[in-house]
């Protein structure tokens, strides 16, 4: 009788401190997602203020990705190696810093090398969070928790397009002084509540591993060892890494273009700009929730055709988009909503398919290697999208046709994978 008292709390606890692990990750990343929409509203009071053309203000906005992507491997490797903790936590004081800094700066040369910093801390916390939710939960939650921290850029748009976009019109060096304080917040609660290593992971693979050679030493002495050489050497987890590249050119390209595109199409202030894609996230968010529990559902072993589907019916959206909503404020926003929907789709498939077809001792590298390419698009997107608007004397056309293409590219790129050659041997 006394055991089973005892048992009780204990499990409550275990799922009080998962959903805590879950509140955690989705505050860090929800302040990760604000920072990389808020710059799309802050760059043109920016730009105004020290005279920056489109070519300048989309270098600012793609330095922060390259910054992005030379950390994404190597926090991924150390996540692996050392814990996720010890990764979000720097990741986020880095950011922070860097964030009140870009807020105090002024010169397009330190716009850009502060975002590049902030870049960097950014590229440790995707995979950490990853490993993270590797380290804690079993194998059959953990598509449906990493949907819903992904669901985070959504709220990270809904915070960047209200909060963010009424700090920005007031004054964009306080909008940064805000954000750096909301990554203070992040680290205390991952702190707090983020364990220094898992336990629900740890105990599926111990069980697994007892089941195999009856007892621990033994198993651990047959387990396959794989590192950083096996990551690369991955067929998917390359493919995976091209795919993620086309879908994020499309995705960060409208997330840093959208805002100026509608605010100069439609001659909306910046608040009102701010309030019509807060709406859009709106979508982003819900979209991203649904994802986890239709591919981990109706999707099941399907992921490629889903992934497929997505993309190209993105592309066609983003098509119609550019020739029927130009004229009419109404249509674009559906328009708008229902890109974001089937994109996120698309983003969130991807991003999840490692769980189900990648060795859980490497996910973190995995991950890594795969958003790397996702941070790749990210640096591209800005700056080529920014050099075509101003080529074509402020028309967005050509930029959103472009996007278009590279959606149209994932879909193509994403027939190459191959799940039967994933996991190592248990």
């Amino acid at each position: 009788m006394a055991d089973a008292t005892e048992a009780k709390p204990t499990k409550e606890t275990a799922k009080r401190g998962g959903a805590m692990i879950i509140v955690s990750l989705m505050a860090g990343y929800s302040i990760v997602y604000m920072d990389k929409s808020m710059i799309s509203m802050a760059i043109m009071p920016i730009g105004k203020q020290f005279g920056l053309d489109t070519t300048q203000t989309g270098l600012i906005m793609s330095f922060f990705f390259l910054g992005y992507a030379i950390m994404q491997i190597p926090c991924g490797w150390l996540a692996d190696r050392i814990g996720a903790k010890k990764v979000l936590i720097g990741s986020l004081i880095v950011i922070g810093v860097f964030a009140f800094l870009f807020g105090a700066m002024g010169g397009l040369i330190l716009f850009i090398v502060m975002r590049f910093c902030m870049g960097l801390g950014h590229g440790g916390y995707p995979p950490s969070v990853t490993k993270s939710i590797a380290e804690n939960f079993p194998q059959n939650k953990r598509t449906f928790v990493q949907s819903l921290i992904l669901s985070t850029s959504g709220i990270g748009g809904i915070l960047a397009f209200t909060l963010g976009s009424a700090l920005v019109a007031s004054n964009w060096r306080m909008a940064y002084a805000v954000l750096g304080a909301l990554y203070l917040v992040s680290v205390i609660l991952i702190w707090f509540f983020v364990p220094s290593h898992g336990g629900a992971a740890e105990e599926e693979h111990k069980a697994q591993a007892e089941a195999k050679a009856g007892n621990v030493e033994a198993a651990k002495a047959d387990a396959p060892k794989v590192g950083f050489k096996d990551v690369i050497k991955n067929r998917n987890v390359i493919v995976l890494f091209v795919a993620m590249i086309f879908i994020n050119v499309m995705l960060y390209g409208q997330m840093s273009w959208m805002p100026t595109y509608i605010t100069k199409n439609f001659s909306l202030t910046t608040t009102q700009a701010g309030l019509v894609l807060a709406f859009n996230s709106i979508f982003t968010m819900l979209a991203t929730i649904f994802s986890g529990s239709l591919l981990s559902k109706l999707f099941l072993g399907r992921e490629r055709a889903a992934i497929i589907g997505a993309s190209l019916l993105t592309s066609v959206l983003i098509v119609v988009f550019v020739f029927a909503g130009k004229n009419s404020l109404a249509l674009s926003i559906v328009l708008l909503a229902l890109m974001s929907l089937v994109a996120m789709f698309a983003f969130t498939g991807i991003f999840t398919w490692p769980h189900k077809i990648m060795n859980p001792e490497i996910i973190g590298s995995s991950i890594a290697v795969i958003n790397t390419g996702g941070t790749i698009g990210g640096f591209l997107a800005p700056t080529i999208l920014g050099s075509m608007v101003k080529a074509a004397g402020g028309s967005f056309t050509n930029a959103f046709l472009f996007i278009a293409l590279m959606t149209a590219l994932c879909a193509l790129t994403v027939v190459f994978v191959r799940p039967e050659l994933g996991q190592s041997k248990k």
